[in-house]
């Protein structure tokens, strides 16, 4: 296990500005991350939710979809992040901006020492090739489920670093360079046992890995999230994340999963809600699937995100355990640092809070 990383991540609306006629926030950001050199950075594009103006946002109707929800997710040694912190902190934006502990990790890796489940995220160029020749995030899909790992999901970014390097898409491009995220979850001696093929698998492979806990799986409770104390022994805020990844093609009550879960989560006045679209992945027991020519129903993964109050967040789980009684995986993590700021609302520092 190598030193301890930091991930930063900001949720935001596509349409957000850094400041009153200034540019783009999500260009702002990605111009932070690479002016730090941080390893890995991705701008991922949601595809439906809401913030804190519980405005809701998708693309499923043309006249929902403008100003889509957004997510920035960096990683790096605290040092750097920090700096990149530091930058981060001046933009005045409403969105939420979250600190999560991450370790960056080698084939001698040692993931049961974070515990029983883990999260496993590999960072990618859309352009990699694996050693075998196929394309690197298929290969690493294919071997995670080979290996019994309970989900994985690849995420393709439109802006973004690699190994420091900015890598973003443009328009009458091939775009090969982009880079692209495959995040799994699973038990940790699994997991442990395919660190050495991955890193074979890849050149120069940047991996990291978390905390999890894992909930729920095909529908079947495993355990509800575990209590977390509202604030640190010296008074630091401590939220919760909530993730469930599905399919596109996951049904409740004859309707889209996620569609559900994001509507059913503001109508319960949820802080917010993030649903990302893969391109690749597989949960439980179902085979890698990802869209293919000449199918009529779309088969990619979504993950949908809900960051809030522990309190809150066992409110959440409830309503998402009512609405994945047959599929999807859900998950719980500690989020140790968050600044959430919207009408009416300039809650939690940026501080990181101690494990209780």
């Amino acid at each position: 296990m190598n030193e301890e990383f930091l991930s930063l991540a900001v949720y935001f609306g596509e349409r957000d500005r850094r400041s009153a006629g200034g540019g783009f926030l999500a260009d702002q950001l990605s111009e932070i991350h690479a002016r730090h050199a941080l390893p890995a950075s991705i701008l991922l594009r949601g595809v439906e939710g809401f913030g804190a103006k519980q405005r809701l946002r998708t693309d499923r109707v043309l006249t929902l979809s403008e100003d889509l929800p957004v997510v920035s997710l960096a990683i790096g040694t605290r040092p750097h992040v920090e700096a990149a912190l530091a930058e981060v902190s001046t933009l005045s934006f409403d969105g939420l901006v979250t600190l999560e502990r991450a370790r960056l990790v080698s084939a001698s890796a040692e993931p049961h020492a974070l515990g029983a489940e883990v999260k496993l995220t590999v960072y990618l160029g859309r352009h990699e090739r694996a050693g075998d020749g196929r394309t690197a995030h298929e290969a690493v899909v294919d071997l995670l489920h080979s290996r019994a790992i309970a989900g994985a999901t690849v995420l393709l970014g439109v802006d973004g670093t690699l190994h420091g390097e900015r890598r973003r898409a443009a328009f009458f491009a091939r775009n090969t360079a982009v880079p692209m995220l495959v995040v799994a979850v699973g038990d940790s001696a699994l997991i442990e046992a395919a660190m050495g093929e991955l890193t074979a698998l890849l050149n120069q492979p940047l991996m990291t890995l978390e905390r999890v806990e894992v909930c729920k799986r095909d529908g079947r409770l495993l355990a509800t999230p575990r209590a977390v104390a509202e604030n640190d022994a010296s008074g630091l805020g401590v939220w919760q994340k909530l993730t469930v990844y599905a399919g596109e093609q996951s049904r409740s009550d004859g309707e889209p999963l996620y569609h559900r879960l994001v509507r059913a989560l503001r109508e319960a006045g949820a802080a917010g809600a993030t649903t990302l679209r893969g391109i690749r992945g597989y949960h439980g027991d179902h085979e890698p699937h990802g869209d293919r020519l000449w199918q009529l129903r779309r088969r990619v993964p979504v993950v949908t995100l809900v960051v809030d109050t522990p309190r809150r967040c066992e409110r959440w789980f409830a309503l998402i355990d009512s609405l994945t009684s047959e599929t999807g995986l859900v998950t719980s993590e500690t989020v140790p640092a968050f600044r959430a700021r919207g009408p009416g609302i300039d809650d939690g520092g940026l501080r990181l809070s101690s494990p209780r």
